[in-house]
């Protein structure tokens, strides 16, 4: 692995019957880049994501992390080991408050149960933390409104703050402006932009306006193979890419 590199996917398959969803992907992310993958639907991103996150097995590939093979791994041990990922459904807990979801995430980072007298400098720390990170996603004012009164974009930037709130060296989004508005996806663009800078990211998203803001490095699927991987200035010259996706983006 080079260096400098924090994930690897090496000749990854993964299979339905006849489907092959996947079939021979092999790119790597670098640390501190912003690696965007993009195509048409069917292209197998997701798949590949489930793959990543040990949602799903590979039926032949390897994948590494820092070096170590977490190949078949389960999403738990994958997550502990430092890759944390957002999804196209909305996946926060909608009873309890905006400031109960991260404080609740931060914990299980902390390895803090719930005693409060034993924990007592350990939970000021981590209330502070909470506090920081909502600040940091624009929902402080929100701390104490259930998250299931949220507005769509609020829920979605809510799950962008418990994505990073373990503090992963990988976060992977999985289409995190899906179903947004036009000002919703502007106001997220900035959010991702502001929290993931400096971070390690992956993130599959549809909007080429989004993804031409924010990654380093675009990787284009299609038919569940890589096509080409390149700057965004490159991907947009590239005619392939334009052939089979972007037109005349």
């Amino acid at each position: 692995m080079e260096d400098g590199t924090i994930l690897e996917v090496k000749d990854l398959y993964k299979h339905f019957g006849n489907l092959m969803a996947v079939n021979g992907i092999s790119l790597s992310v670098g640390k501190g880049k912003r690696h965007a993958i993009i195509g048409p639907n069917g292209a197998g991103k997701t798949t590949l994501f489930n793959l990543l996150s040990g949602r799903l097995r590979p039926t032949r590939g390897q994948i590494l992390l820092r070096g170590r093979d977490i190949t078949g791994m389960s999403p738990y041990r994958i997550s502990r080991l430092g890759i944390a990922r957002s999804f196209q459904i909305i996946n926060v807990f909608p009873q309890l408050s905006v400031f109960e979801n991260v404080h609740t995430v931060l914990m299980s980072k902390n390895h803090i149960r719930y005693d409060f007298l034993r924990n007592l400098k350990r939970w000021k720390k981590v209330t502070q933390e909470t506090i920081q990170l909502l600040e940091q996603i624009g929902l402080l004012d929100k701390k104490d409104v259930l998250a299931a009164f949220l507005s769509y974009g609020e829920q979605r930037g809510l799950e962008v703050g418990l994505t990073i709130a373990s503090g992963p060296e990988l976060i992977l989004l999985d289409e995190p402006t899906a179903g947004m508005s036009m000002d919703e996806t502007r106001q997220a663009t900035k959010l991702i932009d502001r929290v993931t800078k400096g971070k390690t990211l992956a993130i599959i998203e549809h909007d080429m306006e989004v993804i031409f803001s924010l990654a380093d490095v675009i990787t284009v699927m299609q038919h569940g193979k890589v096509i080409t991987t390149g700057t965004p200035e490159e991907i947009r010259k590239d005619q392939k890419v334009n052939d089979a996706y972007l037109g005349d983006y």
